[in-house]
């Protein structure tokens, strides 16, 4: 199946709007905005497929204009199902100056044999805030499908006007190169990622209290970097998909609202 999702905002009155949101099946936007008074706009993408398929491809368009804040949300974890040929997706997203993006989707679980392409590209003008996650899995555990899928490879690229700052290249292939090598994943099983970019951001500060957070987790060891704009990069290994979902979107509440997490985030067992 071939699908597209087209999303515009735009601001109003102090307040982000939905300016237009074109999708074709499987994909369905719901705006989930509880306080409309909120200057940011939030919004769900949903699917009413059970997953990616064999020759499924996904083109995604993201244009934010100026001074404009959405936050994207998934509905459910992302499932790649058993493949032949294979399966892409392409995101792009623009922000024009003084816009903000936050995307944090839900992991990606991976079945067997399943070969799966993702391309993300970021263009961010002046004084824009960039908020992004990936999480990928060893597949489905309690199945037995631990690193069983064939290929999984994501590219991520990010602009800031029209310079490439950041460039991110994540390819599994376990029938390959065995993910539990020295120098792989080492005995973990699950992985994440995140990128912020934001010119206003104290981001020393923010490293010190992201680090001390994530000290606080068991079972998860990562790793915290200077972005080469004013932001972080941040990657995680773990053994648990929502242990890690939870980190990042820790993560971005203490960003956002520049102070400690009081009660660390312990998640239960996926």
């Amino acid at each position: 199946m071939k699908a597209k999702l087209h999303i515009e905002t735009i601001l109003k009155n102090g307040i982000t709007q939905l300016k237009q949101s074109f999708c074709t099946p499987p994909f369905k936007v719901a705006d989930v905005t509880e306080d409309k008074s909120c200057p940011l706009l939030q919004l769900m993408l949903m699917s009413s497929s059970p997953g990616i398929l064999d020759e499924d491809e996904y083109e995604l368009k993201i244009e934010l204009e100026e001074n404009s804040s959405l936050r994207l949300h998934t509905q459910s974890y992302q499932r790649l199902f058993n493949m032949k040929k294979g399966a892409k997706q392409l995101m792009e997203v623009y922000l024009q100056k003084g816009s903000s993006f936050v995307y944090l989707p839900h992991p990606s679980v991976p079945h067997e044999n399943s070969v799966f392409t993702a391309t993300n590209k970021f263009y961010l003008n002046e004084d824009c805030r960039l908020i992004w996650g990936e999480i990928l899995t060893c597949g489905r555990k309690l199945n037995g499908e631990v690193f069983l899928f064939s290929k999984y490879h994501s590219l991520t690229e990010v602009f800031i006007n029209n310079k490439l700052v950041i460039k991110e290249n994540l390819l599994m292939q376990p029938l390959l190169i065995d993910p539990t090598a020295i120098g792989q994943l080492e005995g973990f099983t699950h992985q994440a990622s995140f990128i912020f970019l934001d010119e206003k951001t104290n981001c020393v500060d923010a490293a010190d209290t992201i680090h001390e957070y994530l000290s606080l987790q068991p079972e998860v060891i990562f790793g915290i970097t200077a972005a080469p704009a004013n932001g972080l990069i941040i990657r995680l290994l773990g053994y648990k998909a929502e242990q890690l979902h939870d980190c990042l979107k820790a993560i971005v509440k203490t960003i956002e609202s520049g102070t400690k997490i009081i009660n660390p985030v312990v998640a239960n067992a996926r």
